[in-house]
């Protein structure tokens, strides 16, 4: 299996998960399916490509002469060195797959609960499918006022 296919793999199911949350009813077979079917899928497709990649069971596909990379080392150069490889620039997109999909639909459940239409939602959403912490902010500052009023009750 090619780092093309991984990559491409995981963002259809990504891309089904925002199509689902977006443009259908929110039913809970639909919220599920994006949780289970999208969320958990990118978090284990995540898992194996890390476990793999640490043991040397899967080739990442390392530049010559690229030392092995240090999943510990936590600063530019560490990371830099960890997404030098298509294993590792793939790694590192399904985890912002995972986490921006995550977010979303916790967004879109926090907009349901707080009585918001899908007109408010749908850009919010848009935002975080496409930069992710921008969508966040947005809606952190736009829920604000209903999270105060129901906090009061």
């Amino acid at each position: 299996m090619s780092w093309d296919f991984i990559f491409g793999a995981t963002n259809a199911v990504a891309l089904a998960g925002w199509i689902l949350l977006i443009g259908f009813p929110r039913g809970p077979k639909v919220m599920a399916l994006v949780l289970y079917g999208g969320v958990a899928m990118l978090c284990l497709a995540y898992v194996a490509m890390i476990v793999g990649m640490h043991s040397g069971l899967i080739d990442a596909a390392r530049p010559a002469g690229a030392p092995p990379p240090n999943m510990l080392d936590y600063n530019i150069a560490g990371l830099q060195n960890l997404f030098v490889s298509r294993g590792g620039l793939v790694l590192g997109w399904a985890h912002y797959l995972a986490l921006d999909l995550f977010t979303g639909l916790w967004i879109a459940k926090d907009a349901d609960h707080k009585g918001f239409s899908r007109i408010v939602q749908v850009p919010v959403l848009l935002l975080t499918f496409l930069f992710g912490p921008v969508g966040l902010l947005l809606w952190l500052a736009i829920r604000e006022r209903r999270a105060r009023a129901a906090a009061a009750k």
